[in-house]
């Protein structure tokens, strides 16, 4: 029982942690003055962000260092990179020290590192001790990532409300404090023991209260956390949100009335086991074990991995038969990965999607200024904080609605990317305050999701075993897209500073660009790739749903027998 209750005090831990180490999302929040301060160009910023971004390819470190060395280590280590990387961005911003620009983009890298070892704690700390709901973990605690930047929001604007600065000080010793914080569930992990069926069904019980809880908090976040009108009143909303953050550590309590819970709740809902990951050890097994029986058949349907289509089909058809994939969780070692046309097309839907509305948040503070909203820049951080939070708890749902409703995973991942294109196109269309936050809110809702689902999609199409090598392939795009949707967006607003029809104003030596020209072609190609990656993610879809639906059938006719 001791047991029990420790691990789940882990899992807010890491919920703790994934709530204060998303400090990249509050990237747009200090941008300008930090962009004021250095007297550089919009092109320039970019390169920081993108540098901030670029530190993700340098994830796999982590998981080195987690080999060598103790978790806490590691943890600490994050902290340290994190400390520093944003601690001299605030030395620089606040003028305390002059240095050259290309040692403040080494900070940025620092600090960008940070965050994925920061990931890498979390995840190992959810497989050690869910290694029956670890998905469900996972996915919870991933959520809690997209409400940092409403955070640190609440924070600064309760301590100083006019520093944009105080973002680089908080995002440098709030994740210390953290992983202080954390230290003593981490020293004190259970012992690992396998769960009765029983043990189990109360588990994922836990886990609906969780993410129910998680959606109140993620509720306050939005329709609160940018109430505050003056420092005092923004104070007690920031308390407000750190106590929803502390509530979940009274978990054991709802472990020891599990007996309750079960004679009240729990027999009026049936559970399935798993959660996020549809594809676990024991069904993939059968799964392919069942497909090898029915290979005879699938050779006559896919004569060396391709289908047989009539003529009027056979432009379409040639795509989405060509090396279909037969069953899910099939292991792809690297090599082979790149070869596969399914992998393409989910990293141009990564590329087109997900990236596409990070690059947005880095520009958040750039386009309300230009626009004429700079003072909603703090309310859209939220906003986009907030519904990317959101996004990404929705991405846990097709598993817990799929004994009613059931889709292909890359179904899901095609929806989700709809509200990108749209969003885009409204931005271009209109430069009011309303259409700047329904498109924010659209962005996160859609990019939240494709973040959170990615590691899913990712084992069920290349296989579980390999799914830390081929994720970190695929995340490739992010630091490409940082940088190419970055370099397209600051070349737009530069040149329309020396133009006539935007306003010119000069704050040391920097230039500052105001008008919807600033960013109005960057809405259009943003949105026209984001088309590309909806076409892409469409394909994905019609490519891999046999393979869904032979897995589907197979779970079915397991639950029968």
């Amino acid at each position: 029982m001791a047991g029990q209750s420790r691990k789940w005090m882990i899992l807010v831990a890491t919920i703790w942690i994934q709530a204060f180490t998303g400090t990249n999302f509050d990237f747009s929040a200090y941008s300008s003055s930090l962009k004021s301060v250095m007297g550089i160009s919009q092109v320039h910023l970019n390169y920081l962000a993108v540098a901030s971004d670029f530190g993700k390819a340098f994830g796999w470190s982590s998981g080195v260092a987690a080999m060598w060395c103790p978790l806490w280590g590691v943890l600490f280590l994050a902290a340290g990179m994190g400390g520093v990387g944003y601690g001299g961005q605030w030395l620089v911003a606040r003028g305390v020290v002059e240095v050259p620009y290309g040692v403040v983009f080494l900070l940025c890298l620092l600090a960008g590192c940070s965050i994925c070892w920061f990931n890498t704690v979390c995840f190992v700390l959810c497989n050690r001790n869910f290694s029956t709901n670890r998905a469900l973990a996972i996915s919870l605690t991933v959520s809690f990532n997209g409400v940092s930047a409403a955070l640190y929001t609440l924070a600064a604007n309760s301590i100083n409300p006019s520093s944009d600065s105080l973002y680089l000080f908080l995002n440098a010793i709030i994740p210390l404090i953290t992983s202080c914080a954390a230290l003593i569930p981490i020293l004190r992990q259970p012992a690992l023991e396998p769960l009765p069926p029983e043990a189990v069904q109360h588990d994922n019980l836990i886990f609906i209260l969780l993410n129910f809880l998680a959606v109140i908090t993620g509720l306050y976040l939005l329709f609160l956390g940018s109430a505050g009108t003056t420092q005092m009143s923004t104070s007690i909303l920031f308390g407000g949100a750190l106590f929803l953050l502390v509530l979940p550590f009274f978990i054991p309590g709802i472990v020891y009335a599990r007996k309750w819970f079960k004679q009240t709740i729990n027999s009026s809902f049936r559970f399935e086991r798993s959660g996020f990951i549809l594809v676990d050890d024991a069904d993939l097994e059968l799964h392919k074990e069942l497909s090898m029986r029915e290979g005879s058949t699938l050779s006559l349907l896919h004569g060396n991995g391709s289908t047989t289509w009539g003529k009027s089909e056979l432009c379409c058809g040639s795509v989405i038969g060509n090396d279909q994939l037969v069953m899910l969780g099939e292991e792809h070692p690297a090599w082979f990965l790149l070869q596969r046309l399914d992998f393409w097309l989910y990293y141009v839907a990564y590329f087109c999607g997900g990236t596409i509305g990070l690059v947005y948040s880095n520009n958040l503070g750039q386009i309300a200024q230009s626009l004429g909203h700079s003072s909603q820049t703090t309310t859209l951080i939220t906003l986009y904080s907030s519904f990317s939070f959101f996004g990404r708890l929705l991405s846990a749902a097709p598993d817990y609605i799929r004994t009613k409703i059931y889709f292909a995973r890359t179904e899901w991942l095609a929806i989700a990317l709809i509200p990108t294109p749209i969003a885009f196109f409204l931005l271009a269309g209109s430069g009011s305050s309303v259409a700047l936050h329904t498109g924010t809110a659209l962005i996160g809702l859609s990019s939240g999701f494709i973040f959170a689902a990615a590691v899913s999609i990712t084992s069920e199409l290349f296989g579980p075993n390999s799914v830390g090598v081929n994720h970190n392939i695929l995340i490739t795009n992010i630091p490409i897209g940082s940088f190419l949707y970055g370099l397209l967006a600051a070349v737009v607003y530069d040149t329309n500073t020396s133009t006539s029809n935007g306003i010119i104003e000069m704050t040391t030596d920097s230039m500052v660009c105001y008008g919807r020209n600033c960013y109005f072609l960057t809405f259009v190609w943003w949105g026209c790739t984001s088309l590309v990656g909806l076409g892409s993610s469409i394909l994905l879809f019609m490519r891999t749903r046999p393979a869904y639906d032979r897995f589907e059938r197979d779970r079915l006719a397991t639950q029968l027998d």
